[in-house]
């Protein structure tokens, strides 16, 4: 995962615009809250990226934590929401130090594809010891095996064309294929699921799990899963 890491603390172009980014949050801001039981909830958002409206989401719970590894990244979440009283950050390994069975809600959204399935379970191990007996862990984005780039692009082009950004999104397919993104994931790959094998995956780290109807974020192509202890 280092290599992704230090590629998403870089000045990437995995975003066609500034409209395609912030409306990337709001869709997962909004689906995050969605699965938010109570507003008395503690949410765990791990490896969450920019995060850029988790501000929403913390607004639907008592506590939310923002869990990022890469360190740039990590700084900026700090300084964005240093105000809000309701939002912390922490690195992965500060997770392995926070209270056991004390959270509600984790999610886990993007992520998986971008982990060795050792780092995965590594992951998995954690978030079972912080997950209340009652809480939920909902694992999104899983990319299927039998579902190539191309869905992905349309996925992108009909969330654009909804959004009014298809000709940055046009201009953006291009310069993705040209760029540092596409040369690492032909060199490191991302990590492909069946939804059996994610179930399995699931269960051997203490997790009953279920395939959600329907995927966080704009790609319906891609899996999320609801799991408990």
């Amino acid at each position: 995962m280092d290599e992704w890491i230090d590629y998403y603390d870089s000045t990437h172009t995995i975003y066609a615009s500034r409209l395609h980014r912030d409306l990337h949050f709001e869709v997962i801001a909004r689906d995050i809250i969605g699965y938010i039981a109570s507003p008395d909830a503690v949410v765990l958002d791990y490896a969450c990226g920019e995060a850029l409206s988790a501000a929403k989401v913390a607004d639907a719970c008592a506590r939310l934590y923002l869990a990022e590894p890469a360190p740039g990244v990590r700084g900026r979440l700090v300084a964005r929401f240093a105000p809000n009283t309701k939002i912390r950050v922490r690195s992965l390994d500060e997770l392995k130090q926070m209270e056991a069975d004390s959270i509600d809600l984790v999610v886990m959204n993007s992520v998986a594809q971008y982990m060795t399935p050792q780092e995965l379970d590594s992951a998995f191990d954690v978030i079972h010891r912080l997950l209340k007996p009652s809480g939920r862990f909902v694992l999104g984005d899983i990319l299927r095996p039998e579902v190539g780039m191309v869905r992905d692009v349309l996925a992108l082009l009909g969330f654009a064309a909804r959004h009014g950004f298809l000709r940055d999104a046009l201009i953006g397919l291009i310069s993705t294929a040209l760029s540092d993104y596409r040369q690492l994931r032909n060199k490191v790959g991302l990590q492909r699921y069946g939804k059996d094998e994610m179930i399995a995956k699931l269960g051997a780290a203490g997790f009953s799990a279920t395939l959600a109807p329907r995927n966080i974020g704009h790609n319906p192509w891609r899996m999320t899963f609801v799991a408990h202890h």
